[in-house]
């Protein structure tokens, strides 16, 4: 059937900010949807509040507009662009909601807007817990016995019948949000509230427990003549119990018989169909009884979804453009595949290989959280992995993690107390946890069976057997230890010969095998090369080999064929950023892609290596060649032998491929851009130090330690507090203040340790630890700029509206500056101009400044890409990435038509979004390690708005009126007078505590008193728990002991009141309160800003 030509400008809703069940997924989706679309001739107007994607690019659609994802913002844009369609199935569950509430509210009916991808009844009936249990049951399937409550009275109904453990499931959320599993009434009741609270519609799904069972997941399309695909099963390791999200998946689906596969699909057409979705994709889970083989659907996701990501890169099926085309009116037999060219959209994909997905979670940076797996989602990413085989695809996904994992190895071995306390290994066992399948490992080594590693894990004997095949070949494997020659050489042996391909065959890496052999990994990689042991590579193509696949996409294995295309052109390799984590998020994807453009466009053949199916740069159309391999140096090694490479990227992917740029470039690789020389002189705090001596800057006062011993006279001389960090880390991970001689020597124990681990394949060695004077309440900016060796230019500067001390990635920033000096900037300029030339830059680079006492401080400079340059792009409308990328190839900024740096006339503000909601009982003080996952951008040409519009983006919504609590420290006594007069004037009420009620009375403002905590009641808690307060105004006052902080900090946070620990935060807080009250905020489209 042709395409719809009724229709002509369709509006797309983006997910907006990475936060914890919706991350940079929906970018990739997004981007590929707006791309097809435009092909197809239609006008795209895009909405989303996330600066570091690639749909918001001002070239992916016709309007982009950088603004809150909310209803009441949603509406403005429909009336000013009046698009005749609005697709929401590709915004995760942020734009889904919108979508729905904008039809409930009649605003799509009084503008003709229609919904495609997905009708609101379909929506409806997926997403409303009763209607789905009442349509299945109507189909004849079968659904886990529940009920629906509104109310706590309703919930402790439903429970007497359902009984413990009961799962909660909230309706309309993400990522499991205000789920869990009640094994007790009081766990129950405190689930039920927080449920109902959280859930859109007030309403939450009380389910029996099915914990055990075994998880699988279809992900489906349709079309509007009803043919219907499925495009890839999936299964979890982990059985029931463990959120999707934090489970390791595989596909296709291992365990099921062909007879129950059948079963499945015909019910997840069945379930497509009475859902009514008609022109797109659709993910359905289901539960097996592992016993009776029993078959229950768990839910259904009616759009494009976290798995579908993960279905996509997995098979080679852009699920998300042909979801976009489906939407359009096209049929699945009319759309060609992509990959084969030769095929339609109607043939399923198979596949012919194992893929296995594996979370990445971030506990170390929110102490005293539980870090137990349930169905409320806690990781931060994923890598995937392909092989030919499970065993293959668990090593590699394991090692793609880049948290020190080599594969399946021995890294708990140091925990002895594994192998003396068999209660603490089933422990382990029984309750699910980060290094779960580590802990299996070990029990087979304990001498446990399958049997009974199943009856504590309720993991597959299918999954069982193949670890316990990796553990009995280890140990074959150390057995068979060959000799070594007087030199320390590996003597070759036709045995030998053997191990090493059945090791590599079974995904063992080159470190592993080393470990195990007492050698070094240089020693594996020459031994395999001389017996003629390499990698070779496999396509995936959708099809098993059955067409010819037109699309290079690469996986590695060690087989007999190799199926990568021979090419003459010139080669730049890109490596990438590999799984989200906090520190290192989209920021660098987005990078990488954009250089993967650049150098296209220049002539070169772009090979991407990744590992994170979520992103676009992991799209099988955004460089000429993907390789999804880990991003480690035997691996990289691999493809840069086969490939023959021109030169490497290594500065746009994070600390990733910069941890590995020193023993790429030393093994001969072409390292293009600024030299990894120069970049570890950046990193070294002694050879950074002679690089300032020359220029003639200031730095906070610093020397490095290597030990406890080292690092006291040096914090004693320095003076405390100091700031303590390990180098060569990305996030400020392991980043603190500390204030005396305990507490240093207490950090020092446990810096070295993850120092000495960031470094790939260098464990034994010992990086420094940084340790500096802590500037206390300086003015904090951030500088990114572009050199090509000849000139610089700043790109950006940032002002921080936190003080010094918070991590950059976790401040709000406005660019241009706001309260800086003209000559202050100019100051930050020169000093920029020549670290550029002192480091030899060529490309990104981004500097660190404090100023206090207006004396300027270099806190710290990257030569490389930094997490704000999607953010100063868009700020300024030059993709700074590309540029920079195009400079490596030989280009000259005059001859890319950047001769002069841009200040605009408008301002951009980036504020952070953090997952504190996620990890209660975690400290949410901020600090210098960074605790955010995303970021959200709001644009204006008034500051005060630009301000409003990111707080409301970040889910901080500004109150109009009101109660403000106000307890703020000594020294912001002053100051807070002129904040709390303007919210008197608005008509606040304030509520203080006793120190700040009586400077407020001594100038004439009235106050209600409370209580500080543990000294009276009523406290600022009664106030909180009686909803009597809209916003909170507390500045710390101190470090050292702050319990009461952190407790209406997390108060604030349960109960989503907006707080402000900064005076400038405040100050920022009320300027737009005052503009909201005054003015409607406007809505213009980046195009429009950066003409």
């Amino acid at each position: 059937m042709p395409k719809r030509t009724d229709i002509q400008k369709i509006l797309i809703i983006g997910s907006g900010p990475i936060i914890i069940g919706q991350a940079c997924e929906f970018d990739y989706s997004g981007t590929q949807a707006c791309k097809a679309l435009r092909e197809e001739g239609y006008e795209i107007t895009l909405v989303n509040s996330n600066p570091a994607t690639i749909m918001t690019d001002p070239e992916i659609a016709d309007q982009t507009y950088i603004e809150p994802i909310f209803a009441d913002t949603v509406a403005k844009i429909i009336e000013k662009e009046r698009p005749q369609a609005l697709l929401p199935t590709l915004g995760g569950q942020t734009g889904l909601n919108v979508a729905v509430e904008l039809a409930e509210k009649g605003i799509l009916d009084e503008f003709q807007v229609e919904l495609i991808g997905a009708k609101l009844p379909a929506i409806r009936m997926a997403e409303d817990r009763e209607l789905f249990k009442n349509a299945m049951l109507e189909i004849g399937l079968d659904v886990p016995e529940s009920g629906i409550a509104r109310s706590l009275e309703s919930a402790m109904e439903i429970v007497k019948n359902i009984g413990f453990p009961a799962i909660i499931r909230p309706a309309f959320t993400l990522g499991g949000t205000g789920g869990g599993i009640a094994y007790n009434i009081e766990e129950y009741r405190d689930m039920i509230q927080q449920g109902i609270a959280l859930s859109p519609v007030n309403e939450v799904l009380v389910e029996e427990s099915v914990i055990g069972w075994k998880e699988f997941e279809l992900e489906v399309m349709r079309d509007r003549v009803d043919n219907v695909v499925i495009i890839c099963s999936i299964e979890n390791f982990d059985a029931m119990g463990v959120h999707t999200g934090d489970s390791i998946t595989v596909a296709p689906a291992q365990t099921l018989s062909d007879k129950e596969y059948q079963v499945m699909r015909d019910s997840a057409i069945q379930i497509i169909r009475k859902i009514g979705v008609d022109t797109g994709g659709s993910n359905i889970q289901f539960a097996v009884d592992p016993d009776s083989g029993r078959q229950t659907v768990i839910e259904m996701n009616p759009r494009v979804s976290r798995s579908s990501a993960l279905a996509s890169k997995a098979t080679g099926f852009p699920i998300a453009k042909i979801a976009a085309k489906l939407a359009i009116g096209y049929t699945l037999d009319e759309i060609p595949n992509d990959i084969t060219k030769k095929t339609p959209s109607s043939f399923e994909p198979t596949i012919d290989y194992v893929v296995a997905k594996i979370p990445r979670w971030a506990f170390e940076k929110f102490p005293g959280t539980d870090e137990t797996l349930t169905t409320r989602m806690k990781s931060v990413g994923e890598a995937m992995s392909i092989g030919r085989t499970f065993k293959e695809a668990i090593q590699k996904g394991l090692r793609s993690l880049e948290n020190g994992w080599t594969g399946l190895d021995n890294h708990l071995l140091g925990n002895s107390s594994l192998f003396r306390n068999s209660d603490e290994l089933i422990s382990k066992l029984n309750i699910p946890n980060v290094e779960r399948i580590f802990y299996i490992k070990h029990a087979f080594q304990f001498g446990m069976t399958i049997e009974q590693i199943y009856n504590h894990t309720k993991v597959d004997p299918f999954f069982l057997y193949n670890i316990k095949e990796l553990v009995d070949f280890e140990s074959e494997l150390k057995s068979e230890q060959p000799d070594l020659s007087s030199t320390g050489q590996i003597q070759v042996s036709s045995e030998t010969s053997s191990l090493l391909l059945r090791a590599k065959r079974f995904g063992f890496s080159d470190p592993q095998i080393a470990e195990l052999w007492e050698t070094d990994e240089q020693d594996i990689r020459s031994t395999r090369q001389l017996l003629g042991i390499v990698a070779t590579f496999k396509t995936v193509d959708t099809c098993a080999a059955e067409f010819e696949a037109e699309t290079p996409y690469y996986y590695s294995t060690y087989g007999s064929e190799d199926e990568v295309r021979p090419s003459d052109k010139k080669k730049i390799m890109i490596l990438g950023s590999g799984p989200n984590r906090i520190g290192q998020g989209i920021e660098f994807d987005y990078c990488c892609v954009h250089a993967a453009m650049a150098v296209k466009a220049d002539g070169y053949e772009t090979i991407m290596i990744n590992s994170n199916p979520e992103t676009v740069s992991t799209d099988y159309d955004t460089s000429d060649r993907l390789y999804f391999e880990p991003l480690t140096f035997e691996d990289v090694m691999n493809i840069v032998e086969r490939e023959k490479i021109d030169g490497a990227i290594v500065q746009f992917g994070g600390q990733t491929p910069l941890n590995l740029a020193m023993r790429l470039k030393q093994a001969g690789v072409p390292i293009i851009g600024t030299d990894p020389s120069d970049i570890e002189r950046a990193e070294d705090r002694q050879l950074f130090k002679l690089v300032l001596d020359q220029i003639g800057v200031s730095q906070p006062p610093s020397d490095t330690a290597t030990s406890v011993e080292t690092a006291r006279p040096i914090a004693e001389r320095i003076g405390y507090p100091v700031l303590v960090r390990p180098s060569f880390v990305l996030g400020g991970r392991a980043m603190q203040i500390v204030y005396d001689r305990e507490s240093l020597d207490a950090y020092m124990e446990f810096a070295v340790q993850v120092s000495s681990d960031s470094v790939e394949g260098l464990r034994e060695t010992i990086k420094p630890i940084l340790i500096d004077k802590y500037l206390e309440d300086a003015i904090e900016v951030d500088v990114d700029a572009i050199s090509d060796g000849e000139l610089t230019l700043v790109g950006g500067v940032m002002e921080h509206i936190e003080e010094a001390g918070i991590h950059s990635g976790d401040s709000d920033c406005v660019l241009p500056p706001y309260t800086l000096a003209e000559d202050q900037i100019e100051r930050l300029k020169q000093i920029s101009y020549e670290l550029a030339k002192g480091l030899n830059v060529l490309g990104l680079m981004n500097i660190q400044f404090a100023i206090k006492n207006e004396e300027v401080y270099v806190l710290e400079v990257n030569p490389r890409a930094s997490r704000t340059i999607p953010f100063v792009s868009k700020s300024i409308g030059i993709p700074l990435a590309k540029l920079a990328a195009r400079i490596m190839v030989g280009k000259k900024l005059s001859q890319l038509g950047f001769k002069s740096e841009i200040e605009p006339e408008y301002f951009s503000v980036k504020a952070p979004v953090f997952p504190f909601n996620r990890f209660p009982g975690a400290n949410s003080q901020l600090g210098p390690e960074m605790k955010s996952t995303g970021e959200v951008m709001g644009i204006d040409r008034n500051l005060d708005a630009a301000f409003a519009k990111a707080q409301k983006a970040s889910g901080a919504i500004l109150p109009l009126s009101g109660q403000v609590f106000i307890s703020v420290r000594n020294r912001d006594k002053r100051s807070i007078l002129l904040i709390a007069r303007k919210l008197h004037e608005m008509g606040f009420n304030l509520v203080a505590t006793h120190g700040t009620a009586k400077v407020l009375r001594r100038s004439g403002l009235s106050s209600e008193l409370v209580y500080s905590i543990g000294k009276g009641r009523p406290t600022i808690y009664d106030f909180i728990k009686n909803s009597e307060i809209d916003m909170i105004i507390n500045t710390p006052t101190g470090y050292a002991h702050r319990p009461n902080e952190q407790l209406i900090r997390q108060m604030a946070i349960d109960h989503n009141i907006p707080i402000f620990t900064t005076m400038p935060g405040a100050s920022a807080a009320v300027n737009s309160i005052s503009v909201l009250r005054n003015r409607n905020l406007d809505v213009v489209p980046l195009q429009e800003y950066a003409r």
